[in-house]
């Protein structure tokens, strides 16, 4: 229930391979992709070389000529062995050792519960129990993250960071970074979720400590009317906007449009006969089409909306019923 987020417009930086790294410690990986392309391009010339030399000295060069008879040679079989053999082993002890460091993270990291479901993220602190859209954090600080489908399975990927660990809807998966600079790096979702999959777009805010205090209290709710706290929770916690348009136009989503439907009789489908009826679009009807949002339909909508019983508590629903009832002219 989210404005959907869009992606920032941000000037590429990095190289022509590879975006920054804004996490030095898994400069590593970096080094080993290099490590691995450049041999990569080594071996290509070298093969490719000897191919076409070989294709040139032994080419048919009269009418008549037999191929000549060529017998293995140990000598250069054991070099083409041993040196792969070699190259393997080193490229095998890097890995290694930068994936058990990408899987110990700091006893003092702080701790951040994740929450993928279609097509958003939402993020809370642990410490301070502020739920944001956006994973703020404060620089030079380790970070744990915790993480867990609604739905689906995502993808929880940081390019800038190097990091990227499936998100599942039956288990936990952890992940750690430590960011080292104050900028914007973009949230990507890897596992291919649905429509508006490539939409599903967030962004870790590496802040000052001051600046992430802020950033906490001010997601905690402080000093906001039910109706505030209610947009609040529909373009963050609950990724709403990532299927409900709430704008003038009605514009068609993947649910129906919000606007101006407050108070105006609706028409329902009931499965499993599809029996159409009419209610009227309350507060009852939005807290029952959040927390058991299949039990009837929208004609012309396919019932696809997960469940948010256990997720929103009471102050939350009805914070998101009056932010929908303010959507009026």
């Amino acid at each position: 229930m989210s404005a959907t987020a869009m992606p920032e417009s941000t000037s590429w930086q990095g190289s022509f391979w590879l975006p920054q790294n804004a996490s030095p410690l898994t400069g590593g990986q970096d080094a080993l992709f290099y490590f691995i392309y450049y041999l990569s391009v080594f071996f290509f010339i070298v093969v490719v070389g000897f191919m076409v030399y070989f294709a040139w000295k032994y080419r048919k060069k009269k009418e008549g000529e037999k191929t000549p008879d060529i017998h293995g040679n140990t000598k250069l079989e054991i070099i083409w062995s041993v040196i792969p053999g070699i190259l393997f082993i080193v490229i095998f002890i890097w890995g290694f050792r930068d994936w058990v460091s990408l899987n110990q993270p700091p006893q003092d990291a702080m701790e951040v519960r994740v929450t993928g479901r279609k097509w958003d993220w939402s993020f809370l602190d642990v410490k301070t129990g502020a739920e944001t859209s956006d994973l703020f954090v404060p620089v030079n600080k380790a970070v744990l993250l915790t993480m867990s489908s609604a739905d689906v399975i995502h993808g929880f990927y940081v390019p800038d960071f190097r990091i990227n660990r499936d998100v599942l809807p039956t288990m936990y998966t952890k992940l750690w970074f430590k960011a080292e600079k104050e900028g914007n790096y973009p949230i990507l979702c890897t596992q291919y979720c649905g429509t508006k999959h490539s939409q599903m777009v967030r962004y870790v805010r590496v802040v000052s400590e001051e600046e992430y205090q802020k950033q906490m209290i001010a997601a905690q709710g402080a000093g906001l009317t039910p109706a505030q706290l209610g947009k609040k929770i529909f373009e963050g916690k609950g990724a709403c906007a990532s299927c409900h348009s709430v704008t003038k136009e009605r514009t068609r989503l993947v649910g129906p449009p919000l606007y101006g439907a407050y108070g105006t009789d609706h028409k329902i489908l009931i499965p499993p006969s599809n029996k159409e009826e009419t209610i009227k679009f309350d507060d009852n009807y939005i807290r029952k089409s959040i927390l058991e949002p299949n039990y009837r339909g929208v004609p012309g909508y396919a019932l696809i909306m997960p469940s948010y019983q256990g997720q929103l508590n009471d102050k939350e629903l009805s914070a998101l019923a009056e932010y929908i009832k303010s959507l009026k002219e």
